[in-house]
């Protein structure tokens, strides 16, 4: 194991990724802090926290200097990029991550597990496949403008001091994660 050069990434990538799982494994393995947005972000019923409070919730949790934010927030990242090092851009094939959405959600609604306070996944909210609400839905309309709009923001003047790490495959997500 070799000694990692950064003490501030950002993991993004499109719904179902994983960006939470694998910057929590990150952060474990460096003994960083771990930001999880959609922590920070959803409020209780699945509401949005007003964009001043989730900012503001942010300077907070990334005030130190050594963490690993999961996320892919616009409204912060004025506030995260500047000050991180790296970039994790977990850019999985989509039908890979069809697959991982759909046991994750079928996971979550089975095991009822607690998401974000008292959050837990609505399972007819994943059927309506026209609505925002559901994940599957934004999946498929984020992944192709993620694909374009991620380059675009890495080739910026004001992110050149990011180092980006671009992972393909979850088996390279975890060879690129062992040798840390």
């Amino acid at each position: 194991m070799r000694a990692s050069p950064y003490e501030r990434f950002v993991v993004v990538g499109t719904t179902s990724s994983g960006k939470s799982t694998f910057a929590g494994r990150l952060a474990d393995r460096l003994q960083l802090e771990f930001v999880e947005l959609d922590a920070l972000h959803w409020e209780p019923h699945w509401r949005e926290a007003p964009d001043e409070v989730f900012r503001s919730r942010v300077q907070t949790a990334i005030r130190g200097e050594r963490w690993a934010v999961a996320g892919n927030y616009h409204q912060v990242r004025d506030l995260v990029w500047p000050r991180a090092q790296a970039i994790v851009w977990l850019d999985f094939p989509l039908p890979r991550l069809v697959w991982q959405l759909t046991n994750r959600t079928a996971r979550r609604l089975l095991t009822r597990e607690l998401l974000w306070g008292n959050n837990v996944e609505r399972f007819w909210a994943h059927l309506k496949l026209w609505s925002d609400e559901s994940l599957f839905h934004w999946l498929f309309k984020t992944y192709w403008r993620r694909k374009r709009e991620y380059p675009a923001l890495f080739a910026e003047p004001r992110n050149s001091h990011l180092t980006v790490v671009h992972l393909t495959s979850p088996h390279e997500a975890e060879a690129w994660l062992a040798q840390l």
